[in-house]
């Protein structure tokens, strides 16, 4: 009783702290409201307004068909160009994707041959050009197709495949990087206020002033993270609701925001007890800052958050398992977009609170030596 005595009045010493901190205060709800918000909105992974034109040598029904197939919200309106305009419209920037029909194009696919659309892309555009040319392909390949089931009268199939995309139909991008900005901030946050909070005696000179009180390292440690935990957890679950939830009109399973508090609990624990233990080896803020940041981004660019882990190299798969970031942002990966129930997701939770218990017990025997050299 004692300890949690102490612990108690060590967190509302801390919050007082916090809270008399405007611009900090403003920092936290910025983070969670206008970032996210602003991330989710302006960064896309599909294909909008690209812009395209068309050199129609052929000019048949079926290269009509291809060029009315080329549609908004993904493509602006095409445009037909001349072929000896294609080279400075491209070096001007006018268009991002140039497609070249050859002559006879119909009658080659009629007559069963292989003609080839020469498509010429803009790649100082990264994500258009790579996006954009799957687009392309699938959506002529897909006119193709029935062109050809319609000059031959065969509208009858082997089989026909119907997909049903269960979350997410329109495949908008804002729904998964709402969800998961919210995870790269609250890793950020957490090991930035806990370990700037046990920097920030050592600068201000009060932890002299907890040398000479009754309370242990433990004690000191865990009052830390309860306290900006506690204004972070709050946080989160508002910004879940009302901001990915609310304005960007992500659909919430009933049960996704407590068991997405549930975890995120678990993993402001790890991530605080992570900054309490890089805070023990640094004297000064500077130092903290610098070493926070490599932390942060490797933690996050590996975490599945923005690219699929399966995308990245062997070792670093197994590597980023270790992780919080990881393991956190799949646990909300099942329980925002696949409606995972806590029986599917407790072996996360356990991964988390195991590796936090980690941190903290490093960071108490670290934060022993520390509080010795203060004194």
């Amino acid at each position: 009783m004692r300890w949690l005595r102490n612990i108690f009045f060590l967190s509302t010493k801390e919050l007082r702290s916090l809270i008399s901190d405007p611009i900090l205060v403003v920092l936290i709800i910025y983070m969670f409201t206008a970032a996210v918000y602003s991330v989710a909105s302006t960064i896309s992974t599909e294909m909008k307004n690209g812009s395209v034109a068309i050199i129609d040598h052929d000019r048949s029904t079926l290269s009509y068909r291809l060029q009315s197939s080329l549609i908004p919200p993904y493509f602006r309106k095409v445009h037909t160009i001349r072929g000896n305009d294609a080279d400075r419209l491209m070096d001007v920037g006018e268009y991002t994707f140039i497609l070249d029909i050859p002559p006879n194009y119909e009658q080659d696919i009629l007559a069963g041959r292989n003609p080839q659309i020469h498509l010429s892309i803009d790649a100082t555009a990264m994500t258009q050009a790579a996006i954009g040319s799957s687009y392309i392909s699938q959506i002529f390949n897909n006119e193709i197709n029935d062109f050809l089931r319609l000059q031959r009268n065969d509208n009858t199939a082997p089989f026909k495949a119907v997909v049903n995309v269960l979350y997410n139909p329109n495949y908008t991008s804002k729904w998964f990087m709402g969800a998961m900005q919210i995870i790269g901030n609250l890793n950020l946050l957490t090991i930035l206020l806990v370990g700037a909070a046990i920097i920030r005696e050592r600068e201000r000179g009060t932890m002299e002033h907890l040398l000479v009180m009754p309370v242990t390292s433990s004690e000191i440690a865990v009052a830390k993270i309860v306290a900006n935990g506690s204004v972070l957890l709050v946080v989160v679950g508002l910004s879940l609701r009302f901001v990915t939830g609310g304005l960007l009109e992500v659909p919430l399973p009933p049960h996704a925001i407590p068991l997405f508090v549930l975890g995120a609990l678990t993993f402001i624990f790890a991530i605080a007890s992570l900054g309490i233990m890089v805070a023990t080896f640094v004297p000064t803020m500077p130092q903290f800052s610098l070493l926070c940041i490599p932390i942060y981004v490797v933690m996050y660019q590996l975490s599945g958050t923005t690219s699929p882990l399966e995308n990245m190299p062997e070792l670093a798969q197994q590597i980023t398992q270790l992780s919080p970031t990881t393991i956190f942002g799949a646990y909300a990966q099942d329980v925002i977009f696949r409606g995972a129930s806590l029986t599917m997701v407790w072996d996360k939770l356990l991964k988390m609170a195991v590796i936090g218990f980690v941190f903290l017990a490093v960071a108490l025997m670290q934060f022993k030596t520390m509080l010795s050299k203060q004194g």
